[in-house]
C-alpha cells in the first residue's frame, strides 16, 4: 500500500493545522494539493482580485516546491471562481504567464457561490520528478 505524506510550505504550516487538512499529500510519484487561494501571510483574503489570483498561483508554487515540484509537474488543474464571467480575463493573464508554453495541464474551471471569503481557488495534481 502506497504511504500518505503530508507536504506544507515553509511557514504556513499552523494555517493547515487550524482546518485540520494538509497543503498536499504525496502518495506514490503523484501529488494531490489542496485548493490554495490568495491569501495574505495571515491567512485573511486578498482584497484585491488580481493580486489575489497572483498570490493563489504563489501560494500553489511554495507548496510545490516543498514537495520538490514545479509548475512542469501539474498534469491536471481545477479552478474555482465566484463570477466566472467578470473575472476570465483577469484568471487567464495570470495563467498564461504561469503556464506559457504546451503541452499545457488539464483544466476544469467552475464556477461557485462562496469560497470562505475568497474569490478564486486552485488545485492540482503533479507527477513528482524521480530526483525529487
Amino acid at each position: 500500500m502506497t504511504q500518505r505524506d503530508a507536504i506544507f510550505p515553509a511557514n504556513r504550516h499552523a494555517l493547515y493545522e487550524a482546518h485540520r487538512y494538509s497543503a498536499a499529500i504525496r502518495s506514490g510519484d503523484l501529488l494531490f494539493v489542496s485548493g490554495q487561494v490568495g491569501s495574505r501571510s495571515d491567512g485573511t483574503p486578498e482584497p484585491d482580485f488580481g493580486r489575489q489570483v497572483q498570490l493563489a498561483f504563489d501560494n500553489l508554487g511554495a507548496t510545490m516546491k516543498a514537495a520538490g515540484c514545479t509548475f512542469d509537474d501539474i498534469v491536471d488543474v481545477t479552478t474555482f471562481h465566484t463570477d466566472p464571467e467578470n473575472q476570465f480575463e483577469t484568471i487567464m493573464a495570470v495563467k498564461n504567464q504561469i503556464f506559457s508554453s504546451p503541452p499545457y495541464p488539464n483544466w476544469t474551471a467552475i464556477g461557485v457561490n462562496w469560497l470562505a471569503g475568497f474569490d478564486f481557488e486552485i488545485k492540482v495534481i503533479a507527477r513528482i520528478p524521480e530526483e525529487a
